[in-house]
């Protein structure tokens, strides 16, 4: 008998999640430009748990409880709020042993479009070989949703599911959809010149239009936390 392998799929933007969607998947949240790469610091720095929401308006209520609270829009932190979505603003004992929320453009969206699947992850360059040996040893097929940007998509985040991908396939327990394999196909035309290819990426630009290029340059590090952060009821936590 034929063994029936796993799958690694992409999904490219939050809106086509539904075209995606499987009872038995993990889903993989991708927004390295921030949000992902911001919660993976979170959990670094000892966040307590997060809660990520989809709205301001959520955000602003939870912030008149007395929570810690994140929130941004177009790249810019809301006034208000005790962070944005910088990764530089969760690296504080402010928020050690404390929940944290979160809200933003692009990553809470996608999380917020898949909060139904079986379960969701949280990705990031900062630790994609902790969350590749995790995803190894589940023996769950996998889905990796790119946040993307307002719900079209982008370059780094296609990217990151590209090397994921790459990772899993060396594996061979699993198959690939063709987004999947044509994300792998970009993350490999960009081995050679990996941070020139990001930086021309539309966000990369926006985000060093507003004096950030310090943010771009950590997201795109690798491997600076161990921790997979995970969707438990509303709450993130590892």
């Amino acid at each position: 008998m034929i063994e029936k392998k796993l799958i690694v799929d992409v999904c490219l933007s939050p809106q086509l999640y539904p075209a995606y969607e499987r009872g038995d998947t993990i889903v993989v949240v991708i927004d390295v430009l921030r949000a992902t790469s911001a919660i993976c610091t979170a959990f670094e720095y000892g966040v307590k748990d997060m809660i990520p929401v989809a709205t301001v308006e959520e955000a602003v209520a939870y912030k008149q409880k007395g929570f810690l609270v994140g929130a941004e829009r177009n790249g810019i932190a809301l006034d208000g709020f005790d962070f944005g979505n910088s990764p530089y603003s969760y690296m504080t004992d402010k928020i050690k042993a404390q929940t944290v929320v979160i809200s933003t453009t692009n990553g809470t969206q996608a999380i917020e479009a898949a909060r139904n699947a079986y379960k969701i992850v949280i990705g990031a360059f900062t630790n994609i070989s902790a969350l590749c040996n995790w995803l190894l040893l589940q023996n769950k097929s996998v889905l990796l949703l790119c946040s993307g940007w307002k719900n079209r998509l982008n370059l780094e985040d296609s990217v990151f599911a590209g090397a994921v991908t790459d990772r899993l396939m060396n594996s061979e327990k699993f198959t690939t959809g063709d987004a999947a394999l044509a994300s792998l196909f970009l993350y490999q035309q960009t081995q050679q010149s990996q941070i020139k290819f990001f930086h021309n990426s539309s966000h990369s630009r926006r985000l060093a239009a507003m004096g950030l290029k310090k943010d771009i340059k950590y997201c795109f590090s690798l491997d600076k936390t161990k921790h997979i952060p995970f969707l438990k009821g509303d709450r993130l936590v590892v």
